[in-house]
């Protein structure tokens, strides 16, 4: 059965979505987000569900030249990108100029594994949801010790 199969220690985000998206109940997406927490996927949710984290790149697709070297070689990914997060939001880096920030946001997109890059370039306008079968209510029921709100 596929949702019973296990990812890789240290999966990328999008295996970890994409593993959770499948789960057909409730439990079973809450128990699979527990399994593979890391600050990445804490990060990126919290993103994307929290309505006071306030996106400081312009909604809509992102021009950038996806990253199609093959899998395994010149890639980074969410887990060693996503210190570098708060540059994009409100009160993180406020001192960034508008075209210094999306210079910076395109390089990273740049860099990361293509579904990476896509998973940053839906959370930036809160569409996660849109790709993978996740709510802020599993997310929550998850990760109890998230607070939600008061964060710009």
């Amino acid at each position: 059965m596929a949702t019973s199969t296990k990812l890789p220690p240290n999966a990328f985000v999008h295996e970890i979505l994409s593993h959770v998206s499948k789960q057909k109940s409730v439990a079973k997406k809450v128990d699979a987000l527990k399994e593979y927490r890391n600050d990445a996927l804490t990060a990126i949710l919290i993103w994307n569900f929290d309505e006071t984290v306030l996106s400081l790149l312009p909604e809509g697709e992102v021009p950038f030249n996806k990253n199609d070297v093959p899998v395994g070689t010149d890639h980074t990914t969410l887990r060693r990108e996503w210190k570098n997060l708060y540059h994009f939001i409100k009160g993180g880096n406020d001192s960034l100029s508008k075209t210094r920030r999306e210079s910076m946001f395109i390089q990273m997109l740049e860099g990361l594994h293509p579904e990476e890059a896509d998973i940053i370039c839906l959370v930036k306008d809160k569409n996660l949801g849109t790709k993978y079968k996740l709510t802020r209510d599993h997310v929550a029921k998850a990760f109890p010790d998230i607070v939600w709100g008061g964060r710009s």
